[in-house]
């Protein structure tokens, strides 16, 4: 909405805590009332989730999920404060249903974007900037285009910048500090392996003639 202003967003995140572009779609659902704002995200969960997201996350629980066919499976571990919370139905769920997502989503490698290493990055900026579409752009307007891409591109490795798969409404990230709000602990996603089966394995091709050969000496 046009009313919903820089400083309308920062005055949300002060009172609240909550990130930016939480406060945008706060904002947004609530037609620009800041008391309403609040109140949507206290709803969500997700103020009180950010004032939580500093205290330490050392307990928790690594959680797998092998998907229908034993083709696909993940291991997971998910952090909160304490063990009892660890043991209850509500962390317990939200670590089978971010499993789930992992292996749902074969291209996401890293857990947030902070975690994704600078070779990375640089690489997907070289692939961008030799494009064909870019040649004869100037340079200022290449580095934006590319800024863009890249930005784009480095979500969809990113497992909290997914849309969650049983609402996509929602990303991982903001089920996550809904999660931390119903719970009252602070929830962090620390680090997931997928694994499919025969990855990484090369099969050899038989031709017939071959096969026919490999026959003859048996």
């Amino acid at each position: 909405m046009s009313n919903i202003t820089a400083k309308l967003v920062k005055d949300l995140r002060d009172k609240t805590g909550a990130g930016m572009m939480d406060c945008k779609k706060a904002l947004n659902e609530t037609n620009g009332s800041l008391d309403k704002a609040i109140e949507w995200l206290r709803k969500k969960g997700i103020a009180s989730a950010e004032k939580k997201s500093g205290r330490v996350a050392a307990e928790g629980a690594i959680g797998s999920y092998i998907h229908t066919g034993s083709r696909v499976g993940v291991l997971l571990e998910l952090n909160c404060e304490t063990d009892f919370v660890a043991r209850g139905e509500i962390f317990q769920s939200l670590l089978k249903d971010i499993s789930m997502q992992v292996a749902a989503c074969p291209n996401v490698e890293y857990v947030s974007v902070d975690d994704i290493p600078q070779e990375v990055v640089e690489k997907e900026k070289l692939i961008e900037m030799g494009r064909d579409d870019l040649a004869k752009k100037p340079e200022q307007i290449r580095e934006k285009i590319v800024e863009g891409r890249i930005a784009k591109r480095l979500k969809e490795l990113v497992l909290l910048d997914q849309p969650y798969i049983k609402d996509s409404a929602l990303t991982v990230e903001q089920l996550v500090k809904q999660t931390a709000g119903k719970i009252g602990e602070n929830i962090k996603v620390r680090r997931f392996t997928r694994y499919t089966l025969g990855e990484g394995i090369e099969v050899k091709e038989i031709g017939f003639a071959e096969e026919v050969e490999s026959m003859k000496s048996i």
